[in-house]
């Protein structure tokens, strides 16, 4: 019998995201808009979060791309 397990899932708020990528605001806002950072997902009337895997998925994205061999 396997067993499964599964991460817990953690949301980061607006200054989290701005803190581990180095973006700003706006910038984040306009990736995402642009298709090119994850999305938020909703929390509230007024509250959006961003799911940390995500955000780490394209940090290590981010990494790799800046490593690539020109």
């Amino acid at each position: 019998m396997a067993v499964q397990f599964q991460s817990a899932l953690a949301i980061l708020r607006r200054k989290q995201v701005e803190a581990r990528t180095g973006l700003s605001r706006s910038t984040i806002y306009d990736r995402v808009k642009a298709g090119t950072f994850p999305a938020p997902v909703s929390l509230g009337a007024k509250a959006v979060g961003w799911i940390e895997s995500e955000i780490d998925a394209w940090l290590t994205a981010q990494i790799r791309k800046s490593r690539e061999v020109a």
